[in-house]
């Protein structure tokens, strides 16, 4: 899929919001991307992960284990992901601040691909794959269905975005006057870090 086409399944859902936003990182964006108004629809949500499924497979990283999502956002990209390519899915989940995979065993070696939803900073992505390699995993890499870095998140090992779509993203205190103009909405899942 091209970025085109996977930003008209967020258009197509009603998923792709304009307006003022507070991202889950702090930073403001005149965009966001309400990936829970995709995950509604079986249908779109299979289309992005098969084609997420395929492009981790032409990524040459070898044989795949497991997919590891964060909870709460990557549980539904995670497991549809893992369905077309055939492996397990788990996910990891907040226990006292930091992410554990608590209701799973992974053995030593295990490949993973940690599997999220969109990655802004690389935050949660980097959080996940330092919890899997406390466990001894071999982390081969991070796939998103929209790196909305541009390629510039940190997730401390490779990226495989479905699309890169750079969005604008602004310090609270050095908002163009367009955006400071309107109401500032935090419609993400988490709380500011």
């Amino acid at each position: 899929m091209t970025r085109d086409e996977v930003l008209a399944v967020f258009r197509e859902a009603g998923a792709f919001l304009e307006g003022h936003f507070i991202l889950t990182s702090g930073l403001r964006s005149p965009v966001f991307l309400q990936k829970a108004r995709v995950f509604m629809y079986p249908d779109k949500t299979e289309k992005l992960c098969k084609a997420l499924a395929e492009k981790i497979r032409a990524s040459g990283l070898g044989r795949i284990d497991y997919i590891v999502s964060p909870a709460l956002g990557g549980l539904i990209p995670g497991y549809e992901t893992a369905r077309h390519l055939n492996v397990p899915a788990m996910w990891v989940e907040r226990e006292d601040g930091e992410f554990r995979l608590r209701r799973f065993e992974m053995p030593q070696g295990a490949r993973v691909i940690v599997v999220e939803d969109i990655v802004t900073t690389g935050l949660s992505s980097r959080e996940t794959v330092t919890s899997l390699k406390a466990l001894g995993a071999e982390v081969l890499g991070v796939a998103c269905l929209i790196d909305r870095s541009g390629g510039e998140a940190d997730a401390s090992v490779p990226v495989i975005a479905l699309a890169e779509y750079k969005v604008p993203a602004y310090e609270p205190d050095n908002l163009p006057p367009e955006l400071a103009a309107l109401p500032a909405v935090k419609p993400g899942s988490r709380g500011l870090s």
